[in-house]
């Protein structure tokens, strides 16, 4: 049974900082690319970061430069490493393995096999 498991999110401060971690099982996470996915309410999914097997990693350009992901392959789990948090990044955050590795990922959450239940992070003063 696969799962991914998310944590780390909170209310926080504009310019504050918050560190989340999934933890993947079930599937062969190492040799996945993994992403971070964002939703606000009545919005669809938007992509925020990736990684993949070799350790190249993209960024969104909202998050570029503010936010750093990384995974421990030992220990089956992605991380998000979110500085400067602004408010427009209050939304709920998942992990999510894409189906397909691409270039770009439409707003849509048929572009991910399987995703997290995710973790709210609220940025407000």
């Amino acid at each position: 049974q696969v799962q991914l498991v998310e944590s780390g999110g909170g209310l926080v401060q504009p310019g504050g900082s918050l560190k989340l971690s999934c933890v993947g099982s079930g599937f062969s996470f190492a040799v996945k690319p993994m992403t971070w996915v964002r939703q606000v309410p009545g919005k669809g999914p938007e992509w925020v970061s990736d990684i993949d097997i070799g350790g190249y990693i993209r960024y969104a350009d909202s998050v570029k430069g503010r936010f750093s992901i990384s995974r421990d392959n030992t220990k089956n789990t992605l991380y998000l490493q979110m500085n400067n948090l602004q408010p427009e990044d209050t939304a709920v955050y998942y992990c999510a393995k894409p189906r397909l590795y691409r270039m770009h990922y439409d707003s849509s959450w048929s572009e991910y096999e399987y995703r997290g239940q995710g973790t709210q992070v609220t940025v407000s003063p």
